[in-house]
This record gives C-alpha cells, structure tokens and sequence, in this order.
C-alpha cells in the first residue's frame, strides 16, 4: 500500500497561528503560571511549539491515554497509559492535544482531571474536526477547525510514521 500526502495546512500558517494562540492564551491567563498537559504521542509537537510562545510561567507535564477495542470501533472504555508525574490541585491546567476528533477520549480526560481539582481546566487543540463530535467536548483555544479527512504531521500519524512532518497533509491511500 502506497500513500500520497497532501498538504493541508503548510509549516508557515501552522507557525503563524501558534504565536497567535500563544499571545491569547497568555493573554487570558493574566499572567498567572500554567500547567501543561500533553497528551502523547502527537501532542508533544504542539505543546513544545506552544510553550516557546506563551509569555507566561509554564510548567509541563505528559499524559498517555488509549481507547480499547478495535481499529474500527471504539469501545468507549479510556485507559490512562501514562499517568502526570505532577500534582494538578490548585493549578490552572491547560490540556494541549494534537487533534479532537469524536471527543470521547478526551470527554474522559477531562473528567478525570477535573476530580483532582485544578484551579482552572482548559483544553487547546491544534486541529479540530467538529463533523466527527460524539461526545461534547468544549475547546476553549483551537488552532483550526478542520475537515473529516485522514491528516497526518505535526504530532499526527498514520502507522507511527509522518509525525514528524513541519505540515498538516491528508493522506490519500492507493491500494
């Protein structure tokens, strides 16, 4: 099986935006620290991308988290793969993930979170496909909405490979 990629969202609109979201999340954080969540794997591209542009006191911690079932049908069931080193009580926590997608992973999370008592509970994504929502899940800063296709790049996969892509592409399969 061969893929094509094409590009979706370039390397240059994915910088811009980043500075962008950076300054409104400073912004509205009123200079108050925060906590990072990344979820991994794809998420830690973004989050490190996100980091550099916020200007203001940034710590940051990783969360693994995987859906049983599979490929083709979820189970609904979230197991946490790699648990916070640190403790979130008190803190204004940001979750940063790569992609929303059906939102039930992520539904999950933030419930999860949301019991250990942070001082405030955000979500940012880079990429959101509000088509594919299942579950309500509100984002509080998304980098862009898009469309219901199979993108890899910037933290996003197909088969563990094109992560490390500087752009969003769709993947075309051929058979």
């Amino acid at each position: 099986m061969n893929e094509k990629i094409h590009v979706l969202i370039s390397e240059e609109e994915i910088e811009k935006r980043i500075c962008e979201m950076g300054k409104e999340i400073s912004e509205s954080y009123h200079g108050e620290p925060v906590h990072l969540v990344s979820v991994l794997k794809g998420g830690v591209f973004f989050t490190c991308e996100l980091a550099k542009r916020l200007s203001i006191p940034v710590s940051i911690d990783f969360m693994s988290v995987s859906s049983y079932g599979n490929d083709t049908k979820s189970s609904g069931v979230v197991k946490i793969v790699k648990d916070l080193d640190d403790v979130v009580e008190g803190k204004n926590v940001l979750v940063v993930e790569d992609i929303v997608d059906s939102g039930r992973t992520l539904s999950y999370l933030l419930e999860n979170l949301k019991s250990r008592k942070p001082k405030s509970l955000r979500l940012c994504t880079l990429l959101d496909k509000p088509e594919r929502r299942v579950t309500d899940v509100h984002v509080d800063y998304t980098g862009f909405a898009i469309p219901d296709e199979f993108v890899v790049g910037y933290g996003l996969d197909y088969m563990q490979h094109y992560r490390n892509l500087p752009y969003v592409g769709v993947v075309e399969l051929d058979a």
